[in-house]
């Protein structure tokens, strides 16, 4: 066969028409952005481990991208693939934008607008959306990960009996996103009535959140622990809907299907890089790229690519009521599985493609490969959400 004009791997299987001109929109912009404005700075922000936060929020709410797919109160009201096209561009510059961006508008936003009072909503999302306010979601602990129902976390009424009084909060919650510099923060703790979450102005006294360095994984992100020693707050500062585990297992499941199109960026960005690199390098004078042996390994992540995009994009299709009759959680649990799992092998894959060129911060298969690993355990390990479908598959329950 004669040499071809070489084709980008998501051309393979046509995936753009699958995608309405608006969310194609929406995915260009963002593309844009991050080519232009943010990946020329990425490497800096992971080798240094300090990321602006506060300027990437007001790029992103300028851009209308946070809480873009929920409604009212300053949020863009995008459909679900829109959002998770936006979150797959994100994620092709760096994990940490994919993250502020998710843990704002899946975690903290989706939790006041789906539990919150009016009151809540009216104060804190419309400054969410703009990205002047930083928000942040309190539910992992020290001790307690996969099994958030045995949170030590501890909410109580400064007058028992008396529904008016303050509540008081005690306990301490680790590796939150952005909690260092958010303005406020969703805490979910233990009262006598069950799980609640509680709406923290994290200017209250009692609240800390110091920052967790020393990390090798997600560098481009703040990550905190929250320390909650005595933190009195009104009585109205519960959010009033969201009883026990359903409330923050709802919003995981919104940052869940985020991830499952965030994972296929990292990987688009790992082949794109590496297709590009063995096309120019030399070896035993002809390109890499014309061997048996690395044609074989870019046409398996290839196919996985496609594979694992295509999911999101029915996932997302079944999440805005195009298809099916709703995206059940066992559904979501086949995306992060799958797709996180599958970007992390390519991000790996590409790195030995790339040879000792791979391990330095001027390609970016390593830094992605180093993120996948921290996203691959959050909003539920490979492990929980095996169990998930499992349980799905067989109707039994094996998590104890």
């Amino acid at each position: 066969m004669t040499d071809s004009t070489p084709m980008a791997p998501l051309a393979l299987l046509d995936l753009d028409s699958l995608i309405g001109e608006e969310e194609r929109a929406i995915r260009d912009t963002v593309r844009s952005v991050v080519d232009e404005r943010l990946r020329p700075e990425i490497a800096g922000w992971y080798e240094r481990g300090d990321t602006p936060v506060r300027e990437l929020a007001r790029e992103f709410g300028r851009l209308g991208l946070l809480g873009m797919h929920l409604t009212g109160y300053g949020c863009a009201g995008t459909s679900a693939t829109a959002y998770g096209l936006a979150c797959l561009e994100l994620e092709a510059g760096d994990s940490g934008l994919r993250s502020l961006v998710s843990v704002q508008g899946s975690l903290a936003m989706f939790a006041i607008w789906k539990h919150g009072s009016d009151e809540q909503k009216e104060r804190w999302l419309p400054g969410l959306a703009s990205g002047e306010l930083i928000g942040c979601f309190g539910l992992t602990e020290p001790d307690f990960g996969s099994d958030p129902g045995g949170m030590r976390t501890r909410a109580r009424r400064d007058a028992p009996g008396n529904e008016r009084s303050d509540w008081v909060l005690d306990g301490t919650k680790m590796w939150i996103t952005n909690g260092s510099v958010a303005d406020v923060a969703v805490v979910w703790a233990r009262t006598e009535d069950g799980i609640r979450g509680f709406v923290v102005p994290t200017d209250a006294p009692g609240f800390s959140a110091p920052e967790i360095k020393q990390k090798l994984s997600l560098r481009a992100s703040v990550t905190s622990e929250l320390v909650l020693d005595g933190v009195r707050l009104p009585a109205d500062a519960m959010l009033p809907d969201g009883h026990g585990l359903a409330g923050p297992l709802s919003c995981l499941a919104e940052a869940r299907f985020g991830i499952v199109f965030g994972a296929m960026g990292a990987a688009r960005d790992c082949l794109e890089t590496t297709l590009d690199y063995t096309h120019e390098r030399q070896v035993f004078g002809r390109s890499l790229s014309g061997y048996q042996l690395t044609q074989a390994k870019l046409a398996d992540m290839a196919v996985e690519l496609n594979k694992g995009v295509l999911l999101a994009l029915h996932l997302g299709r079944l999440k805005d009521g195009l298809v099916g009759s709703g995206l059940p959680a066992e559904a979501v649990s086949v995306g992060k599985l799958n797709n996180t799992r599958e970007a992390l092998r390519i991000a790996r894959e590409c790195r030995t493609l790339l040879g000792a060129n791979g391990i330095t911060l001027d390609y970016p298969v390593l830094r992605h490969a180093n993120n996948l690993e921290s996203v691959l355990t959050y909003e539920g390990t490979a492990e929980v959400h095996q169990l998930v479908i499992g349980q799905a598959l067989t109707g039994e329950s094996a998590f104890r």
